[in-house]
């Protein structure tokens, strides 16, 4: 990435005069030689990390992290000076190129080091930094490249550590540098800036200017919830309506209008309104937070009634829901959970075992132990038609799961019994050698039962 154009900067104080600062502002003293000897370590970990030529791999890239941690970690540790601190994570943040040059970062790991821990330190040191317009031009110099987009947590941290006269400047600065851009992704890159110290000063015509000249004139539906939400922060919530209002309800990003919507109309004491809006949220996503969330707006002398008719609603449903099927086991009706998944026992798919597994633990734990060896079964068979070896360990567990439920079983009414089923399935996947010798192995019992 080639660097942007900005205006120009404030001079930065060197280290010297910022030490020099700290002394005559009385802010934290500490020992010069314990703190000398952290700004050292630090400056030879953080150089010995830029002159590293092995390169990270994926899977080395979680201890890679740790080390960067470690780094800012026993900064803090021996550092107290908040100038100093703030120039430190500065040329951390400066390094980046070099970082994530020599690793593989699909993990997100180190990502993460710059956008949690260091920003953390960061904000630490400079919300007790009393140069305020320094700190804002730091922060300013470094989004000039972002190359790897781990910088704009610095601004998205802003409020945490600058009074809204610095946020200000940094927004008139921002404005320059935008308008000094002839590409609109190249605008787009302080224009997300300006957006977010909008949000974080409460500041809705900017925030609307921003997102109209980002949209080019235009704002989306995105642009919309955002400044409802700035709305709602800054206490306007008629507006807010306005806004959310502006939104469809068929949009992508209905669930999210829905929930700032709510938000409102308590706030506008609309009961009415709270209450579709409940409604909407609890059809979109049976769940027992939504389901106290519409309780909470029609009032507690429903529920009975609420269960009744959402039981019979979800008993009539065409397609399988495994959100359903866990909010009746919730209701406590497992009797109904039962039939339902009986009615949809075509649909279920062993694929889906993140779903399937908490439903057969809670299917068990009620006692329908015909139903819960279904589900296995699924989840087995799925295991076994893709044939990956390195997935059998599960399909083990499963079979053996299968036999200590097998007794349980007091009526297996159409279905084949569970010595049948054995045998149907040494014969359709004898060939899966691995997997049969795995699961009669004794060693093997104690690993993967």
């Amino acid at each position: 990435m080639t660097p942007r154009r900005t205006p120009p900067l404030p001079l930065l104080r060197s280290d010297a005069a910022h030490a020099e600062a700290d002394k005559e502002g009385g802010t934290h003293a500490t020992r010069p030689s314990s703190t000398a000897a952290a700004i050292r370590q630090f400056k030879a970990a953080l150089s010995k990390i830029k002159r590293r030529t092995k390169f990270i791999t994926w899977r080395e890239s979680g201890a890679y992290s740790n080390e960067l941690s470690r780094i800012l970690l026993h900064l803090k540790e021996g550092v107290t000076a908040p100038r100093t601190g703030v120039e430190l994570v500065a040329s951390f943040f400066r390094a980046d190129d070099k970082i994530f040059a020599m690793c593989d970062d699909s993990s997100g790991n180190v990502g993460q080091v710059f956008t949690f821990d260091a920003c953390d330190l960061f904000v630490h040191y400079a919300a007790e930094c009393d140069d305020k317009e320094w700190s804002a031009a730091l922060v300013l110099e470094l989004y000039q490249v972002d190359s790897y987009g781990v910088r704009d947590c610095l601004f998205d941290a802003a409020s945490k550590y600058l009074p809204e006269s610095a946020i200000r400047w940094l927004i008139d600065r921002l404005w320059v540098a935008t308008d000094g851009e002839t590409n609109i992704y190249d605008k787009r890159h302080w224009l997300f800036r300006i957006e977010s110290l909008a949000r974080q000063i409460h500041d809705v015509p900017l925030l609307e200017r921003a997102l109209r000249a980002s949209g080019e004139g235009e704002i989306h539906i995105r642009g919309c919830l955002d400044i409802a939400r700035a709305c709602i922060d800054a206490g306007d919530a008629p507006s807010a309506l306005s806004w959310l209002d502006q939104v469809p309800d068929t949009s992508y990003d209905s669930g999210k209008r829905d929930e700032l919507l709510l938000e409102v109309h308590k706030k506008l004491e609309n009961r009415r309104g709270a209450a579709e809006t409940a409604w909407r949220i609890f059809r979109r996503w049976r769940h027992e937070q939504t389901f106290k969330m519409l309780l909470e707006n029609l009032g507690p002398n429903n529920r009975k009634q609420l269960v009744d008719e959402e039981t019979r609603t979800i008993l009539k449903s065409v397609k399988l829901s495994y959100t359903d099927t866990r909010f009746l086991i919730w209701l406590g009706r497992t009797d109904d959970a039962e039939a339902y998944l009986f009615s949809h026992l075509s649909e279920i798919n062993g694929n889906h075992y993140a779903d399937i597994l908490p439903i057969a633990d809670l299917i068990e734990e009620a006692g329908k132990y015909l139903l819960t060896s279904l589900l296995y079964r699924a989840l087995l068979e799925s295991i076994l038609a893709r044939a990956i070896s390195k997935y059998y360990t599960h399909g083990v567990r499963y079979l053996r799961k299968l036999d200590t439920l097998a007794p349980k079983v007091e009526e297996w009414r159409e279905f084949v019994d569970h010595e049948e089923y054995f045998a149907s399935l040494e014969k359709t996947h004898a060939r899966k050698s691995s997997f049969w010798e795995r699961y009669r192995s004794p060693r093997g019992r104690r690993r993967d039962g």
